[in-house]
Parts: C-alpha cells; structure tokens; sequence
C-alpha cells in the first residue's frame, strides 16, 4: 500500500502528521477518503507497532472495544474493529468466544491492519524537522514536502526514575521491552517496580511460569499503599466523556492538577481479573504447592536507590511511606521496572519551538487541540496524546481517541459535527439560575 515507497511529489498537503500509533492512526483513518483534506502520515518505524514487546500473553484491553479507531466518531467507517472482524472472516467466532474484554494482542493488530488498508500512511520514513515560512515545510530523511497543518501524534517513551535510568540494560529494563528481555528467569531474583496494571502483568506472568522456568523469588514494589482497581465503575466513566473533556479545559490549572491526582485509578488501577489471578496464583504457591518464599508483596513503598550489589546482583534500596526512618534492602538479579511512560520529545519542532506557547511541560492547546502560538490563524500544529495537564486523564487514554480526532479533523475542514449527548451529571455550577424540580 506504499508504505515503502519514495514519493518525489513535492505537492503541498493540507495536513501531514508526524507519529503514527492509535491516535494519528484514528485520524488518518477519519480522513481517508477525502480528497478535499489531503494527508500523509508518516512513522519512522519500518511497520506498525503497538507496545509489541509489552504483549504479555493473556493481556486485555481496560477498555471497550467500540472504543476503537473511529466507531465512537463515525460508526460507519470501515476502519471500525468490527470491520476489521468482518474482513478477517471471523466475526462469528469472535462473538462465540464471548470475551470479557478484548485481548490485547487483536487489538493490535486491528491497528496493524488499519494501517496497511490507509494508502495515506507511510513506515520507514523519520520526520527531521518542521519550520515555517508561510507553510510548513517538513523534511524527513527521503523527501521534503510542505503542509497548510501539523498533527503531532507521535506517543510516549518509556520512563524510569534517576534510581534506575543509568543501570538499564539485560537485567534492568522497562516493561515496555518485557518480552524480549524477561528470558531466561529459572531461579533467578527478580523485583518487579510498579503497581499499575502493567507492573500487575509483569507480575503475574512472572508466578505463571512452568516449574522449570520458575524464578527463585518474584518481590513486587509499589508506592501504592495497596494494589489497587481499576475504578470502572459508570459514573467515574463519565470522566472520559467529551463533555467532561471540555468541562476539565476550562477549570483553574490547580484543579485539574488535583483532579488527576484523586482520581489516577480510573484510568492507571489493575483491572479486577488481573488482581484475582494474583491472588489465586499466590494462594496456590503457597497453600498447595508448598512453595511459600516464591512472592514477596511490598505496597507503600519508594525505591530510593539502587546499586551494584558485593555478591553480584543488584541492592535495590526501599523506604516505606509510613516510616521514613527505616530503609529496606531487596537483593535482585533482575529488576522490571514498570514505571509508566512520559510523553515522547519533539525535537523536530526545534525550527519553531520559540513561536509556540507552554503549558508547563506541555505545549498550550486550543479547545480543537490546536498549540498556541504566533503564527496565521489558518495554520496550525496540533497534537494528541499530549495534554493531560489541560484535558484530564482521558487525553492518553483510548477513550477518546476517536472523539478528539473528529475534532481535529473538523478543524481541518471548517465544519463542527454533531457531538453525542453530554452527561447525566451537571458538571458546571450554574450560579444564580434556580433548580426547577419537575420542570
């Protein structure tokens, strides 16, 4: 489908986007074929990937699966998870196999498969940088072309705390590289840092091993004062609501701040299934087979140093939450460390980095997720997956990946569409109007 091809045209597009995972994937996928929005979207990898080395056998989406590319913006896009079901022929054993979620491995390849049917992205292609001089002129390692508009979509990077980030390497990586790296474990000690829902994984495909290729000792490390939900209840879902998205814009910096903090478990808690297979995984080592050193459970606790340990290994250094006077010591030969992710740099922004305005950490958006900055109105650089401080906890989250697309892309195109129905809950305070009870 051209992903591989050398395109020499030199024509201006109306939008090129630089990163292609779920969220410029989706906009790409809501602008295919329209021919009034010219687009191309570019990635430097050489093919798609998704968290490929995080593919945990066993692993499910936290979401639902309307909550796909395009079905919750434009339910009649080809480029639905349903489509793709129907296209691979296997609807009807998806539907026979009655998931309770959708694993996350077909997940990904519904976006694999996404991308490979969208002549408008390209792999193999690394965007060097974007300046501006009426248009934006975007030169990449094959070709220049220019554009009326950016989209920056170009994800996370994995992070580690200064603990850990200079020691990475065969028995210290991020969970992000846990296929590849977590080989090879039989009898090994193994410290697995973080207690969100991939450290959770992490963990338990750990204990999930066959008895010869079970590690010596799984200890899981936590700041969390315990192992905590997902909280997937109704009406904190009605946090990933567009309306709340906009309600979340317009609050003081101070209150989404807060807002984040109190409610991070609604979007980085452990799924209820994930906890019970620990729970009865441990129950089963200790209890049946007699194995009861294999896990060690360490919630309310802060890695605060780690070093080379004198018997080989490393000395992982931990002080608990509540008694800072006391300083624990877990010996590892491997640690995993599952310590989320920070938005990815965008260095090839460089040329004109001085023209666009901050929001602390990130760059300042507009309601139609549109930056900041001097320059024409009628040219603009947006960017997804990268304003959490300003949208909320949904803004990396796959909720709304569709909706934000749409309002992007209706940007591009001068029109506003339809938005669904807001909220149950009033979000705003409406000072000075009264409540009419039956009205």
């Amino acid at each position: 489908m051209g992903h591989a091809k050398n395109r020499a045209d030199s024509a201006q597009y109306h939008c090129v986007g630089v990163g292609v995972g779920p969220a410029n994937l989706s906009l790409a996928s809501l602008l295919h074929g329209r021919p009034e929005v010219r687009n191309l979207f570019l990635d430097r990898k050489a093919s798609f990937g998704w968290h490929d080395d995080q593919q945990i056998p066993g692993t499910t989406l936290q979401v639902s699966m309307f909550k796909d590319l395009v079905s919750l913006s434009d339910p009649k896009s080809p480029f639905s998870f349903l489509s793709y079901l129907h296209d691979q022929g296997r609807v009807y054993h998806f539907l026979n196999a009655q998931f309770d979620d959708v694993p996350r491995l077909e997940f990904r390849n519904y976006l694999a498969w996404a991308s490979r049917r969208n002549e408008n992205v390209v792999f193999g292609e690394t965007v060097q940088e974007v300046d501006f001089d009426g248009v934006f002129t975007v030169r990449t390692d094959r070709r220049t072309v220019t554009a009326e508009n950016i989209v920056v979509g170009v994800g996370s990077r994995p992070w580690v705390p200064p603990q850990g980030r200079d020691l990475l390497g065969a028995t210290q990586f991020h969970v992000n590289d846990y296929m590849n790296a977590a080989k090879g474990l039989k009898d090994k000690r193994v410290v697995v840092v973080g207690g969100g829902q991939s450290g959770a994984e992490a963990f338990l495909d750990l204990i999930s091993r066959a008895e010869g290729e079970l590690p010596r000792r799984v200890s899981w490390i936590s700041r969390r004062r315990n192992y905590f939900p997902i909280d997937d209840s109704p009406f904190t879902n009605d946090y990933y609501m567009p309306s709340h998205s906009d309600y979340f814009y317009g609050l003081p910096p101070e209150a989404r701040q807060a807002f984040n903090a109190q409610h991070i478990l609604s979007s980085d808690g452990i799924s209820e299934s994930t906890l019970r297979d620990i729970y009865q995984r441990i129950y089963v080592h200790r209890f049946v087979q007699g194995n009861p050193d294999l896990v060690g459970l360490h919630p309310n606790r802060e890695v605060v140093d780690v070093s080379a340990a004198d018997a080989g290994g490393w000395d992982i250094a931990v002080r608990h939450n509540d008694e800072p006077g006391a300083t624990e010591h877990f010996e590892a030969d491997v640690v995993v460390w599952a310590t989320g992710f920070r938005p990815a740099r965008m260095d090839f922004l460089e040329p004109i980095a001085g023209r666009l305005e901050r929001h602390g950490d990130e760059l300042s958006i507009d309601e139609d997720f549109a930056v900041r900055w001097d320059g024409p109105a009628d040219r603009n650089i947006f960017v997804q997956n990268a304003a959490r401080g300003q949208r909320g906890l949904a803004d990396p989250n796959l909720s709304l990946n569709a909706w934000r697309s749409q309002r992007i892309a209706d940007r591009l195109s001068g029109v506003r569409s339809d938005e669904q129905l807001a909220s149950f809950i009033e979000w705003s305070s409406k000072a000075g109007a009264k409540v009419l009870w039956g009205a």
